[in-house]
């Protein structure tokens, strides 16, 4: 059974997950821990729980989601996986860190990419990447069916939407990303979003002000 505690770090309030199950086995996405507070407190909770760490993935690499990469692969000897259409999302982070006072960010090498379609094993467990830009431009969402837990970064949250205003965003193209991905999800999908508390898709087809279909 999947299990999944939240962080939240960072001025931003970003969303951090540790994904495990009973194997013990456990991914980390998108770390957001910056301050050495925020590094202690994830991994007082990684070793309190006797997990192994095995993957490091970003959902997208803006930079509320990226800040505590390097921590991780360096604590837990993982590689960093991106999709590869936000290579240069990652790349920029570094340049305008300093401007949003991270002065002390820690670029991280990355290791690999995901494509849509991809599965990601870990412990007894999996999650199917699925390709939802809009947002970021490759930005994604990792997915179990089974269990009905999305991992959704910043595409859908509890009455909203990622912005698009930012480079590589574009408000059709993630409009399209929850219509044509996310909401062909089971209605009882949980949606862990990169910010705020968690959703259902049943909820947010029927009552989102920005993307919800009427029935």
């Amino acid at each position: 059974m999947i299990q999944i505690k939240k962080f939240v770090f960072n001025p931003f309030m970003e969303n951090t997950y540790v994904v495990y199950d009973e194997s013990l086995e456990a991914i980390v996405i998108d770390p957001g821990c910056y301050e050495r507070e925020e590094q202690e407190e994830l991994s007082e909770f990684i070793e309190t729980e006797k997990l192994k760490v095995v993957k490091l993935l970003n959902t997208h690499c803006h930079i509320d989601h990226v800040l505590g990469n390097q921590y991780i692969k360096d604590r837990y000897g993982v590689g960093l996986y991106i999709h590869p259409k936000d290579e240069e999302t990652l790349l920029a982070v570094k340049v305008y860190a300093p401007a949003y006072g991270f002065a002390k960010y820690n670029e991280a090498t990355l290791d690999g990419f995901f494509e849509e379609g991809d599965t990601i094993p870990f412990g007894n467990s999996s999650f199917e990447v699925i390709f939802v830009p809009g947002h970021a431009p490759g930005h994604v969402a990792f997915v179990n069916k089974e269990q009905k837990v999305c991992i959704g970064g910043d595409v859908l949250f509890d009455g909203s939407i990622g912005r698009t205003d930012l480079p590589g965003g574009n408000f059709e193209v993630l409009i399209n990303s929850i219509h044509e991905k996310m909401f062909t999800l089971d209605d009882s999908m949980v949606v862990y979003p990169g910010h705020g508390g968690e959703t259902t898709i049943g909820k947010e087809k029927t009552s989102n002000p920005f993307c919800a279909i009427k029935k």
